[in-house]
C-alpha cells in the first residue's frame, strides 16, 4: 500500500512539473488555398486551464463554423520518466471568396491567469483554373485523365533574374518543377555546362518543398529544383543551353479487374515516360565601360575595404602583417590582389588569402581576407603607401575606387642576423670585423731573397697583380650588365614568368592528389594567367579572353597556339561543374596547361 502511495505521489509531482511547463499558445493554417475551398484555421494553447478566448476579425473569408472548442490529454512513462500534456483547440471553418493575399492576425486568450496572443497567420488565395476545375477541394491540382501526361501538367521552367547584365555581375538562374501529377519521380537530370559563365550553385534543403502556385491559368504544385549563381566572363550574347530531364509518372488507371477493384479501389496505376526540355535562354551580357583605372581589380558589384597592421614599432627582422579586407557583395571569388608597395629593403613574401563567402541572390556575400607579410632589414623610419582597391559599381554602373591609409613604421635595430631568417638575403648593412685584428709576430726564422730574384719583379709576380685586375675588370663588366637587366622590371618579369608558372603548378599537382577540386581549378587559373601576365608585362587585371589573342599574336605566336591556350583556360573554368569522373577531367586540365605553357615558353618573342 504504501509503495502504491509513493507511486502516485510521484506521478501528481511529475504531472505538476509538466503542467508548470512554459505555455504555449499558436494559431496553423494552410499557406495557400484556391478561391473555393474550405480549410482549418486552428488555435491551440498547451493548458487546460483557460478563459476568455477571443477570436480576430477574419476578412476575406466566409466563416463556415466554428469556433470549436476540443480538448486533449496525454501521459507518458518512458524509462520512469512521466510526461503530461494537455492542450484545447479551437477550430474554425472558413471558405476562401477572392484571389489574393490575407493575414489573420492573432487571437487572444487567458491562460494559467495571463493574457496571451498568439501568431498571426499569412493565406494566399489563389484563383480558380481558367477552365473552371476550381471549387471546393480545388487546392489540389489535378492532370487529365488518361493514359499520357501532357507539356501543361508536367513541365520544368529554366527562368534568370535578369537577362541584361554586365560582365562579371551575377545572376541567378532557377530551374522549378510544376505538376499536376500526385505520383511523380525524376529519373535524370542533365544540365548545361554554362559555357561563357562562372557558376556556382546554391545550396538547397534536402528534401523538396512543394507549394501551390498559379500560373498561366491553371494551379500546379510547384518546387525549385536547383539554383545557380553565375558570372558572365565575356561581354556579347551568351546562351544557357536546354537542361534535359527523365521523368516516370504513376497514372491511375481504372480497370476491369476484379482484384484491382477489391484491393486498389478500382484502379491500377502505370508508369509513364517523360522527357523534358527547357527552353534555351539568351543573356545579354554588356562589356564593362571604357575608362577602366590603371588599378582595376576585375571586381563587379558593391564593395568596401579596410587595413590594419600588427605593429608600427618594430625591429629589423620582426614581420609585418598588413591585413587588407574586401568586404561586400559580387565577384568576391574572381577578383585579384591589390598590390602593396612596401620599400625595397623589405623581404616581401606572397600573400596569404581567405575568402569568407557565402553564395546569395546577388552572388558571393562576404569577406575577402589578404594577409600581405614583409620583413624589415634594416633600421629606419618607412612609409607603406595606402592600398587602391579599384572596382565597377553595378548599382551606379561606374568606376570607383578604394583607398586604405598608409602606414608610418619605426624599425629599430635588433639582434638577430638576416642571414638567420632567410638563408640567401644579402645583407646590405656595413660589414663588422669579427674575429681579432691584430695578429701575433711571428718569431721563426725568415729567409730573405734579393730584389728581383726568384718572385719579385718576375712575370709571376707581375701575374700576380694582372690577373685579379683583369678579373675586376670583366667582373665589373658583368655586374653592370647585370644591374641594367635587373633595372629592367620587364624584362627580369618575363624571365621568372616560367619559375613562378612552374611553382604553381607543382601546387596544382599536389592539390590534384588530395583530391581538392575548387583549390586545384583555382590555382591552375592563376598559373595560366599568371604566366601570360609575366610574359606580356601586363596586370592581370588588364587581361581578357577578348583581348589575350591579339596581345600574344602582337608578340608572335601562332594562331593555333593561342587558341590551344584559350582552349586550355575555358577547359579549366568549365571542368569543375562538367558530368562524369573529376579525378579524369582534374588530370586533363593539368597535363593540357603544362603542355600550353611549355609550348608558349618557346613561342612568346621580345
Amino acid at each position: 500500500m504504501k509503495k502504491l502511495i509513493i507511486i502516485l505521489i510521484a506521478l501528481i509531482a511529475y504531472s505538476t512539473q509538466a503542467f508548470a511547463d512554459k505555455v504555449s499558445f499558436t494559431a496553423s493554417a494552410p499557406d495557400a488555398v484556391v478561391v473555393g475551398d474550405q480549410f482549418r484555421l486552428s488555435y491551440t494553447v498547451t493548458t487546460q486551464k483557460v478563459k476568455d478566448f477571443r477570436a480576430p476579425s477574419i476578412k476575406g473569408f466566409d466563416v463556415l463554423m466554428g469556433p470549436s472548442r476540443s480538448q486533449q490529454s496525454s501521459t507518458q512513462i518512458v524509462n520512469g520518466n512521466v510526461t503530461s500534456t494537455s492542450s484545447i483547440t479551437f477550430t474554425y471553418i472558413l471558405m476562401a471568396n477572392t484571389a489574393g493575399e490575407y493575414t489573420i492576425g492573432g487571437a487572444s486568450i487567458v491562460a494559467d491567469g495571463n493574457q496571451m496572443v498568439s501568431n498571426s497567420v499569412k493565406i494566399k488565395v489563389l484563383p480558380q483554373d481558367q477552365n473552371g476545375n476550381g471549387g471546393q477541394g480545388g487546392s489540389s491540382a489535378h492532370s487529365s485523365s488518361g493514359t499520357s501526361v501532357s507539356d501543361q501538367d508536367l513541365f520544368i521552367t529554366a527562368t534568370a533574374s535578369k537577362t541584361n547584365v554586365f560582365e562579371q555581375e551575377a545572376f541567378v538562374l532557377t530551374y522549378k518543377i510544376y505538376t499536376r501529377e500526385s505520383n511523380l519521380q525524376l529519373n535524370n537530370a542533365k544540365l548545361p555546362d554554362f559555357k561563357g559563365f562562372h557558376s556556382q550553385e546554391i545550396e538547397m534543403t534536402t528534401n523538396a518543398r512543394w507549394t501551390p502556385e498559379h500560373y498561366r491559368g491553371r494551379n500546379y504544385y510547384t518546387t525549385v529544383y536547383r539554383q545557380f549563381v553565375l558570372f558572365p566572363q565575356q561581354s556579347g550574347k551568351l546562351y544557357i543551353d536546354p537542361a534535359q530531364f527523365q521523368m516516370t509518372i504513376g497514372k491511375p488507371v481504372q480497370s476491369d479487374d476484379p482484384f484491382d477493384a477489391f484491393f486498389n479501389g478500382g484502379s491500377n496505376v502505370i508508369e509513364i515516360k517523360k522527357s523534358i526540355a527547357t527552353p534555351k535562354i539568351a543573356i545579354n551580357v554588356s562589356p564593362l565601360p571604357a575608362g577602366k583605372p590603371a588599378d582595376f581589380s576585375g571586381g563587379v558589384g558593391e564593395f568596401t575595404v579596410s587595413s590594419s597592421i600588427n605593429s608600427k614599432e618594430l625591429k629589423t627582422n620582426d614581420a609585418i602583417t598588413i591585413k587588407l579586407v574586401i568586404s561586400g557583395t559580387g565577384n568576391l571569388k574572381l577578383i585579384s590582389n591589390p598590390e602593396i608597395k612596401f620599400p625595397e629593403d623589405f623581404e616581401v613574401y606572397d600573400p596569404k588569402v581567405d575568402n569568407q563567402v557565402r553564395l546569395t541572390r546577388e552572388g558571393l556575400t562576404g569577406n575577402r581576407v589578404i594577409e600581405y607579410l614583409a620583413i624589415p632589414r634594416h633600421a629606419g623610419t618607412y612609409k607603406i603607401p595606402g592600398v587602391s582597391f579599384s572596382y565597377f559599381d553595378i548599382r551606379s554602373k561606374s568606376y570607383k575606387t578604394l583607398k586604405t591609409e598608409e602606414y608610418v613604421v619605426n624599425i629599430e635595430k635588433g639582434a638577430g642576423n638576416a642571414d638567420q631568417v632567410i638563408a640567401n638575403f644579402t645583407n646590405k648593412e656595413d660589414l663588422k670585423v669579427l674575429g681579432e685584428d691584430i695578429r701575433y709576430i711571428k718569431q721563426n726564422e725568415v729567409t730573405l731573397q734579393p730584389k728581383g730574384s726568384f718572385f719579385y719583379g718576375s712575370m709571376s709576380y707581375w701575374l700576380f697583380y694582372i690577373i685579379p685586375a683583369l678579373a675586376f675588370i670583366i667582373f665589373f663588366i658583368i655586374y653592370r650588365k647585370q644591374a641594367a637587366e635587373n633595372a629592367n622590371v620587364a624584362k627580369v618579369r618575363t624571365k621568372k614568368a616560367n619559375k613562378v608558372a612552374t611553382k604553381r603548378m607543382k601546387l596544382a599537382g599536389k592539390l590534384l592528389s588530395e583530391n581538392k577540386k575548387d583549390a586545384f581549378y583555382d590555382e591552375v587559373l592563376k598559373a595560366l594567367w599568371g604566366y601570360i601576365s609575366d610574359k606580356l608585362n601586363i596586370p592581370v587585371s588588364r587581361l581578357s579572353k577578348d583581348n589575350v589573342e591579339e596581345k600574344l599574336r602582337n608578340h608572335g605566336v601562332s594562331d593555333e597556339l593561342i587558341k590551344e591556350f584559350l582552349d586550355a583556360l575555358n577547359e579549366c573554368e568549365f571542368a569543375r561543374f562538367a558530368p562524369g569522373d573529376e579525378s579524369q577531367a582534374m588530370d586533363k586540365v593539368y597535363s593540357s596547361s603544362l603542355v600550353v605553357m611549355s609550348k608558349m615558353e618557346n613561342s612568346i618573342k621580345h
